[in-house]
């Protein structure tokens, strides 16, 4: 069941700061596992998710760029925090704060990946969001989907540079100026 062309509605979902949302995938990409929290922040039955590829919750204007640093830092068998936009079934919006780690056998070799996914801080998301849609246009310069993704990231990786941070040095910073902020 690949997602059919359903539209944002620009609407925003959230769930409760004592809640994890939590799936498992193989190697690929295609879900595993998908906690209860998951399925209802979703919109998805469990079996509308599970065999599925996790790209089927992406929202349509969050940058590929951020997709492929994801990607490169798990096959490169490293952990990954990232501020990830995703949509519902409905079409609605919701925020998360992912930590997404590969999985490995006894051997080393990735068998998939593991994502717990927190609830961003509202402060957090309004600045990674200009971070972001710097990334958006970038991509928009660009008609290839892997060259806009490349280009992307090349342009946020020199964007935050300038302010002295690598792309996890920024969600780190974000993390600890936004959650001290409100607790």
């Amino acid at each position: 069941m690949r997602r059919t062309s359903v539209t944002p509605t620009g609407r925003e979902v959230t769930f409760g700061d004592d809640e994890v949302v939590v799936s498992k995938t193989d190697p690929k990409g295609v879900i595993t596992y998908a906690n209860d929290v998951f399925l209802r922040v979703s919109g998805y039955a469990e079996h509308e998710l599970i065999g599925q590829p996790h790209n089927i919750i992406r929202h349509p204007d969050f940058p590929r760029g951020v997709f492929k640093l994801l990607w490169d830092t798990l096959e490169a068998k490293q952990e990954i925090f990232a501020y990830v936009k995703n949509m519902t079934k409905s079409g609605d919006t919701y925020w998360v704060l992912a930590h997404v780690t590969p999985s490995l056998d006894a051997s080393g070799r990735i068998v998939g990946h593991h994502s717990w996914r927190r609830r961003p801080e509202p402060a957090a998301v309004r600045e990674v969001e200009g971070v972001y849609d710097v990334m958006r246009a970038e991509e928009a310069r660009h008609t290839r989907t892997i060259e806009a993704a490349e280009a992307s990231l090349a342009l946020v990786g020199r964007v935050l540079a300038e302010r002295g941070l690598s792309y996890d040095e920024f969600v780190w910073d974000l993390i600890a100026r936004t959650t001290s902020l409100t607790r």
